[in-house]
C-alpha cells in the first residue's frame, strides 16, 4: 500500500540501537519488524516480553525479509560496510550510526552503491536534528546571519578515553558534521591542520585542536578534550550581521542571537580625505534568545529517514555528508603526522 509504513530492522542491541529502536517505534512512517544482535537474548530484553516486534541472531534472515524495507546499522564501525552493503545489495535502505565506515575507501564504495541502487544511505549525524541546529541553519541558509565569517566550537569533558581512536575521531565528528550542516550551498572546507597532545601517555591524542579553511576564507575552529574536568559544549557562530551562541548545556537559553560585531567601511565609500582614517566602526544591538521547540532529535532524524525513502530523495544527512565528515578526519590524522601542516582535502582525494 501507498501509505503503509516501512518495514525497518534495527541491526545491533547494544548501546545505540535501544535508542534507534525506541524512536522508531515511536516514527508512524516506520513499522519496526525486526531486532537482530548476535546476542539474542540481549535483544530480546531490550524489546521487553510484550513486544511483538520479532529477534533473531542472523543478518541474512533479516535481509531475506520482502517486508523490510529499510536496514538501521547500531554496531561497531568496523563493521558498518559488510553489513550496510549486503544490506543494499538486498535492495534495503541503509541507516549508519557515525561513523560511515571505518575507512575513507569504503565510504566511497558505499554511498556509489547506494548510489547505483537509486537506494538511500543516510548516516545518523543525531546532533543535526536538535532544535537547536534546526533552528541555526534556517537562520544561516535564510541570511539572518549574513556571511559566515568564523566559527568556534568546543567539546570538552572528563572521559570518556576510548582505547581504539584518539580524542579527534571520537568527538570532532559531532561539530564537524553539524558544521557540514550548518554551512550554506556553495562553502566547503578547504584544507584542514590539526594539532593533539598525549599529556597522559595514552598512545593517542586526548587533547585536540582542529582548524578550518573554508572555501570563502572564513575559518572554523574545534576543541575537543577528554580530561576537562567540566563539560562545556558551545559554538560560535559569527556573521557579517549577527553572531549566535549556542550554548548546549544551557536548555533554558541554548541560543543567543547577538546584533553585535565589527563592519569596516569600504575605501571607496569614503571621501578621499577620509580614506586615511579608521574604517572601522562597532554594531552593538540586542541580543535575542529564540524560543525552541523541545522535540527528541532522534524522532527527527527516523522521520527524516521515512521521508527520504518515500519522497524518493537524498537524506539531509545522506551518505554523502558521512563522506565530507570522514574526509575532514582522514585529513586532519594526516595532519596530525606532519606536525600541524594545513592539509588540502583535494589532495586528499
Amino acid at each position: 500500500m501507498e501509505n503503509a509504513p516501512i518495514g525497518l530492522a534495527v541491526i545491533g542491541a547494544g548501546y545505540w540501537g535501544p535508542n534507534l529502536v525506541r524512536n522508531a517505534m515511536a516514527t508512524p512512517a516506520l513499522e519496526l519488524r525486526w531486532l537482530c544482535d548476535l546476542d539474542e537474548d540481549r535483544a530480546r530484553r531490550v524489546l521487553g516480553p510484550y513486544s511483538t516486534v520479532a529477534t533473531t541472531d542472523s543478518f541474512d534472515t533479516v535481509l531475506e525479509d520482502p517486508t523490510v524495507q529499510a536496514i538501521a546499522i547500531a554496531t561497531p564501525a568496523a563493521s558498518h560496510f559488510p553489513l550496510a552493503m549486503a544490506a543494499l545489495d538486498a535492495g534495503k535502505h541503509v541507516l549508519v550510526e557515525k561513523p560511515l565506515t571505518s575507512s575513507l575507501g569504503d565510504g566511497q564504495k558505499l554511498v556509489q552503491a547506494a548510489e547505483d541502487r537509486g537506494l538511500v544511505l543516510m548516516c545518523d549525524h543525531t546532533y543535526c536534528y536538535t532544535s537547536a541546529v534546526q533552528e541555526l541553519r534556517r537562520m544561516i541558509h535564510g541570511g539572518a546571519l549574513g556571511d559566515v565569517q568564523f566559527v568556534d566550537s568546543v567539546r570538552i569533558n572528563l572521559g570518556l578515553v576510548q582505547p581504539d581512536v584518539d580524542v579527534l575521531w571520537d568527538l570532532a565528528p559531532h561539530d564537524l558534521s553539524i558544521l557540514d550542516y550548518l554551512l550554506p550551498d556553495g562553502v566547503a572546507v578547504e584544507a584542514v591542520a590539526a594539532h593533539g597532545a598525549d599529556p597522559i601517555g595514552h598512545g593517542m591524542a586526548c587533547v585536540g585542536y582542529l582548524t578550518l579553511r573554508l572555501s570563502t576564507g572564513a575559518m572554523a575552529h574545534v576543541h575537543v578534550n577528554w580530561l576537562s574536568p567540566i563539560k562545556i559544549r558551545t559554538m560560535v557562530i559569527g556573521g557579517s550581521q549577527r553572531t549566535v551562541v549556542w550554548d548546549d548545556m544551557n536548555p533554558s537559553q541554548r541560543l543567543s542571537v547577538y546584533d553585535r560585531g565589527v563592519d569596516r567601511l569600504a575605501s571607496q565609500e569614503l571621501d578621499a580625505d577620509d580614506r586615511k582614517q579608521i574604517t572601522i566602526s562597532y554594531r552593538s544591538g540586542d541580543m535575542v534568545a529564540p524560543a525552541l521547540r523541545e522535540q527528541e532529535a532522534l524522532r527527527v532524524m527516523m522521520t527524516e529517514f521515512a521521508s527520504a525513502i518515500a519522497q524518493g530523495r537524498p537524506a539531509a544527512t545522506d551518505g554523502r555528508a558521512g563522506l565530507r565528515v570522514m574526509t575532514v578526519l582522514e585529513a586532519a590524522a594526516r595532519s596530525l603526522r606532519l606536525d600541524g601542516a594545513f592539509v588540502t582535502l583535494e589532495d586528499l582525494a
